[in-house]
């Protein structure tokens, strides 16, 4: 039976039909889909961990234990991640262990862009390069062999084109889902120095056996064609030169790390000019070089952004691809925080108050964008209080004058050990929790916070006021974001104190919760775009009557704007 699918469900698939046991991530744009589908096999535990470094332990603890285990998260969640992975490479592992790294090339939900074919090269790790669905599937399975076979983590790299496109996938039945016992063997799973350098050996080793594997390993093939023409590629890019350069001939890698030195060299001498054709860093490139390979690569394709169809035809071949449909230029629609999102009544008052904001990962990072323009930085998740006690300290004049705006879910990702260092390093920073109860910027996922786990068990919730406390906060408040008023009164007050404080802003995602407000309504408007300062999508201005509109459909009867506005010009149906 064939369906389609996209790459992120292919690869749930696969955890289920390959026998996996445990999968363990954090969610994050373009890896969140993967969990959300695997959870659809009840046969599979799976759960959404804290941040990725537990999620990587948790995976390496269960193929240590002896079952089959996938972990799953955005390619800058391997950064969080990497301490446990370099080691789990020493310490290789008793039943099949899988990190699914999904990179974002052209940054379409992320704060920067990495190449994490870097991070399999840098951990001795084989690594794997799907091109399209049924490989997403079938790379699953070929991962859990060669872990099991070599001893070893494997990394299967995809992007954002291979997590969320769709294409045709070969249902099959699951194998027997097996899970080893148990054996203990401190030498080779406690990594004193020197047990670690005996495993530092092993590591090498098996980087020579997977070097003999990947010269004939399926997935590494010729295409021959054209002769005149040859090109090395991998992942979604292969998809483009296929589509781009039909005639071409082809050397298609699917185990990526270690690269097929023998093949490249067989493929090289077969084509009269050779490319390079991979997004992102010269990886591959690279190495070619490092053979005494004349290669053509980054002096044609950019080291950043996208590839697409277009630019391999126009930089190989000179002609630009013939499109049938017709291309539109899409409006630019600028990101907003949604009508009756909690978030904005902070922002805006931060805002009033000319404060500098240390901010994060999460969707109050659109507090950034106007007309809010409230948040002076975003680095990666959990840096909002240590770059903010940072800051204090470089210049502590300006604790007078800064908070650090942190959400529930990423607070409880990396911002805890924060907070710690700024009450055990003396700064006095005030700190906002913005807890909407949930994940909210990758889709709804559940946290230690909500109650609820992956697979729908009710769990204790996490007692931020309790945490808080527990880390030596003295100073804790809670606030209505929407009590404008006392949110502002609060925040001045906290803000003055010479000690490290918290404020926890508490109210439920507005996507969350079942809205019984009816849309606002507006009378005698002055025109004065006060209320437009807030950025809500439900507001507009009528440049012909010079008035305030309501878009009924979207507005979720909140109330904000009606704190904002001074003539009273905004007001719930049937008040006065």
């Amino acid at each position: 039976m064939n369906t389609l699918m996209t790459g992120n469900e292919a690869i749930a698939r696969g955890v289920y039909e390959y026998g996996v046991s445990v999968a363990a991530a954090y969610p994050g744009t373009p890896s969140t889909e993967i969990l959300e589908n695997i959870v659809k096999y009840p046969e599979v535990y799976c759960q959404w961990s804290p941040n990725e470094k537990v999620a990587m332990e948790v995976g390496i603890g269960a193929a240590i234990a002896g079952a089959r285990s996938i972990v799953t998260m955005k390619m800058v969640g391997v950064n969080v991640a990497a301490d446990p992975l370099f080691t789990v490479a020493y310490t290789g592992i008793r039943a099949g262990l899988v990190l699914v790294s999904a990179d974002d090339p052209g940054m379409h939900s992320s704060q920067n862009e990495q190449d994490n074919r870097l991070y399999a090269a840098f951990a001795k790790i084989p690594m794997l390069e799907p091109s399209n669905s049924q490989e997403a599937k079938d790379m699953v399975g070929l991962a859990m062999e060669i872990s099991e076979t070599f001893d070893t983590p494997v990394m299967l790299r995809i992007t954002t084109r291979i997590a969320h496109s769709l294409s045709l996938v070969e249902l099959n039945d699951p194998i027997e889902r097996l899970v080893k016992t148990y054996e203990r063997n401190p030498r080779k799973y406690v990594m004193l120095p020197g047990n670690g350098r005996a495993r530092r050996l092993v590591v090498e080793e098996r980087m020579h056996k997977l070097a003999d594997y990947t010269e004939t390993v399926a997935v590494n093939n010729m295409e021959l064609k054209d002769q005149s023409i040859g090109i090395i590629t991998s992942g979604i890019s292969y998809q483009y030169v296929k589509e781009a350069l039909p005639t071409a001939s082809v050397l298609k890698l699917g185990l990526t790390n270690p690269l097929p030195s023998g093949l490249i060299k067989e493929f090289a001498a077969k084509v009269d000019k050779l490319y390079v054709v991979e997004e992102l860093e010269p990886y591959m490139e690279k190495e070619v070089r490092l053979l005494g390979i004349n290669v053509i690569g980054k002096e044609l394709f950019p080291p950043y952004g996208e590839l697409s169809v277009r630019m391999v035809s126009e930089k190989i071949s000179g002609q630009p691809v013939i499109t049938v449909a017709p291309v539109f230029d899409a409006p630019i629609r600028p990101p907003v925080m949604c009508p009756g999102c909690p978030h904005r009544g902070i922002f805006y008052t931060l805002k009033q108050l000319k404060l500098v904001v240390s901010g994060d990962i999460g969707c109050y990072t659109l507090g950034a964008m106007a007309p809010l323009e409230a948040m002076d930085t975003t680095i990666c998740m959990g840096a909002s209080i240590s770059a903010g006690l940072g800051m204090i300290k470089a210049h502590p004049e300006m604790a007078e004058n800064m908070v650090a705006v942190i959400g529930d879910s990423t607070f409880l990702h990396s911002g805890i050990t924060g907070l710690m260092d700024v009450v055990y390093n003396g700064g006095n920073l005030t700190t906002l929790i913005l807890d909407n109860s949930i994940t909210g910027m990758t889709g709804h996922q559940h946290n230690p916070a909500s109650g609820k786990t992956l697979m729908g068990q009710a769990a204790p919730q996490v007692d931020f006021v309790a945490l808080c406390k527990a880390l030596g906060v003295k100073r804790i408040t809670e606030v209505d974001p929407f009590d404008l008023a006392r949110v502002k009164e609060i925040i001045k007050t906290e803000v003055a104190a010479p000690e490290p404080s918290v404020i926890i802003a508490r109210r439920p995602c507005a996507l969350i919760i079942k809205n019984t407000e009816k849309p606002l309504q507006v009378q005698d408007c002055t025109g004065c775009k006060m209320c437009l300062k807030l950025g809500c999508p439900a507001l507009s201005f009528d440049e012909v009557n010079k008035t305030i509109q309501v878009d009924q459909a979207l507005c979720t009867g909140c109330g904000l704007c009606i704190n904002v506005c001074k003539f009273k010009a905004l007001r719930k149906a049937g008040d006065a």
